[in-house]
């Protein structure tokens, strides 16, 4: 794999590395308070998926050329018995990677995602993105109130807000590449592979208030990951790390150490 197309990161702190995976439409940035905390007892490397954040974009895009990023960048900086972390979209990267390189990784923690298939559901965030014309909403006030005509929720647009940057002088831009994550769309709910199994030590946290891991999936989280425990992160939906990092940093910490 070619230089540039080894996945960008923020790397700091010393010790053994934990690796951690944004969600879909996320990045880097949205784990840099939680990562310096994790910094003060690991090597944290805060990385941006393919087509998103400050890598590589390509028009492909799915579960397997993900964990293939993620293999040659544990290549590239010759990592291993690595910890891995990965939120929603990256817990699924996560869960791929684990099955697959499991001699990689010494424990893994999925945050608010099940190995099951998830129908898509981003319809109306793709369809708010798609309608914005930056030569028409050239700030970034402008931005979010065109959004706002399909997504209302305000945080739901903060999130997705902060991957707009200043391509150029007075052009602004999308940080991921939202062709190629509208065209594959349907890839970001694909299951975990049948018969796929990873037996060293896993954490699944789910948010409270989220539907993402329900009771009648544990059977097949057992499936998959016999040597599992799953914890419920109070007063948290989806986003259970941005909304409630206190319980989070706890919960990781305690499962790590």
């Amino acid at each position: 794999m070619k230089e540039n197309n080894i996945l960008h990161s923020i790397v700091s702190g010393e010790g053994k590395p934990l690796l951690i995976l944004h969600g879909y439409f996320g990045s880097s940035d949205n784990w840099k308070t939680l990562g310096n905390q994790f910094a003060e007892n690991y090597q944290v490397h805060l990385i941006d998926q393919r087509n998103h954040g400050r890598s590589f974009h390509s028009d492909e895009f799915n579960y397997e050329l993900l964990v293939d990023d993620l293999y040659a960048y544990i290549q590239h900086h010759q990592l291993e018995n690595i910890y891995l972390l990965g939120h929603s979209m990256g817990g699924k990267t996560a869960m791929l990677f684990a099955v697959k390189y499991p001699d990689l990784v010494d424990k893994l923690i999925v945050v608010d995602i099940s190995p099951k298939e998830y129908a898509p559901h981003h319809n109306a965030i793709l369809a708010g993105l798609n309608s914005v014309d930056f030569s028409i909403q050239n700030s970034r006030s402008l931005v979010d109130d065109k959004v706002a005509e399909l997504i209302p929720e305000l945080g739901v647009r903060q999130f997705l807000l902060k991957n707009v940057y200043w391509k150029e002088k007075g052009v602004l831009d999308f940080r991921f590449n939202l062709k190629s994550l509208t065209e594959n769309n349907p890839e970001v709910g694909k299951p975990l592979p049948q018969n796929t199994t990873f037996t060293k030590e896993t954490l699944f946290l789910k948010g409270e208030k989220s539907d993402y891991i329900i009771p009648s999936e544990h059977l097949l989280i057992d499936a998959h990951f016999p040597n599992n425990k799953i914890i419920e992160i109070k007063k948290a939906g989806h986003w259970l790390h941005a909304e409630n990092p206190k319980d989070f940093y706890k919960e990781v910490i305690g499962f790590l150490e």
